[in-house]
């Protein structure tokens, strides 16, 4: 079974509030999973909705630090490939394997993408 989302750590990664996820699943534009009271969503329907949501644009730059959600981590012999959705930004890092075991990096884990580059491209 996928790894489930509580409704506040969804509501976080897609940038928008819980009433807004629910008014979304009353319209069927998402389906909850119930455990006992709590709507839960399994991280591959946030990992759509994030790429519904991708073509919608923003005209700023993002902040270097962006709190999200795990939603994916492949784990190989040396190295991790760690996915974060970010509000409408999907993260993709490359770590290494020891240092994602040490974060404890799993779906549904909360997490903090901390950027620093060189080059910096903006796009409007």
């Amino acid at each position: 079974m996928a790894e489930l989302l509580r409704i506040g750590d969804v509501a976080k990664a897609l940038g928008v509030s819980i009433d807004t996820l629910r008014r979304w699943d009353a319209q069927g534009r998402i389906q909850f999973v119930r455990k006992g009271n709590q709507r839960m969503l399994p991280t591959s329907e946030l990992a759509r909705l994030l790429q519904e949501r991708r073509g919608i644009g923003r005209q700023s730059s993002a902040r270097n630090r962006l709190d999200g959600i795990v939603v994916a981590v492949e784990r190989d012999g040396v190295m991790a490939k760690v996915e974060l959705a970010c509000g409408d930004y999907r993260i993709v890092s490359l770590l290494s394997r020891e240092a994602a075991d040490e974060l404890g990096l799993e779906p549904g884990t909360a997490a903090t993408a901390i950027i620093k580059a060189t080059n910096v491209i903006i796009d409007r």
